[in-house]
């Protein structure tokens, strides 16, 4: 194989590690930034639902102040009974009584859903700390992950830089570095493997004079549709099949 093609197969080799590292650089903040937005919406639905409880607690005050309100206006009722001397007057005060009755029921009943209301809360709250929980080791984990991923793939794409500078300087056609790297600009990759009379990465077919040209791998042949770099690999031969029993 022409030494130059071997080498720009190696820099594209070179390339391609160095982006998949770069890649993965700059997508971690965005990976960190997911993290604590789990980690924020986790903090915010148990700060709700503490909220909420608070709230619950608040309305359960007012209601037992109403509740004891009334019961004491019924005690006072129930006392001014004896003191009656009329059937009119009773009847007044019976009526007053039912109606504090009524309006202690009522009460009453705000209490139990109020309870009620105070189990779902807390089974919430109960539920939005495991969560939380669950939230915090993840991101301790991922982001420790992540931070220690970054750091190994900035090595690698220092590795490349140098690799690629190294390679560079050993092209006996100079000009081939342009060449690649107008390629990259446009096509993102400039090398490609040919098989079977086309170019594997676009996969239009070659020419048979330009096929033939790839098959010898001794000169600098680029695909007529994609212009990228081309170079042949013959297949591996097909394993004999296992004689049968």
């Amino acid at each position: 194989m022409l030494p130059d093609l071997e080498r720009l197969i190696q820099l594209q080799d070179i390339e391609s590690k160095a982006a998949v590292a770069a890649k993965a650089i700059a997508e971690a903040p965005g990976r960190i930034a997911a993290l604590d937005a789990l980690l924020k919406a986790a903090t915010t639905a148990l700060e709700t639902a503490k909220h909420a409880l608070a709230e619950n607690k608040t309305r359960r005050g007012l209601i037992d102040k109403d509740l004891a309100s009334a019961q004491q206006r019924q005690d006072k009722y129930k006392d001014q009974v004896m003191a009656v001397k009329t059937n009119e007057q009773l009847h007044a005060m019976q009526h007053q009584i039912k109606a504090v009755a009524d309006e202690i029921g009522v009460h009453e009943e705000k209490v139990l859903v109020n309870m009620m209301e105070a189990d779902e809360i807390n089974a919430t709250i109960k539920q939005a700390e495991a969560a939380l929980k669950a939230a915090q080791a993840k991101v301790g984990t991922e982001r420790s992950a992540i931070e220690a991923d970054v750091i190994v793939q900035q090595g690698v794409v220092t590795e490349c830089a140098a690799a690629r500078t190294s390679l560079i300087a050993t092209l006996d056609d100079k000009g081939l570095v342009d060449t690649f790297a107008r390629i990259v600009k446009v096509r993102g990759t400039a090398v490609a493997r040919a098989e079977g009379e086309r170019c594997t990465v676009c996969q239009v077919r070659l020419r048979p004079a330009v096929f033939v040209n790839v098959l010898k791998n001794d000169q600098i042949v680029q695909c007529d549709s994609c212009n990228r770099i081309l170079y042949f690999i013959a297949p591996k031969p097909a394993e004999p099949a296992s004689a049968q029993s």
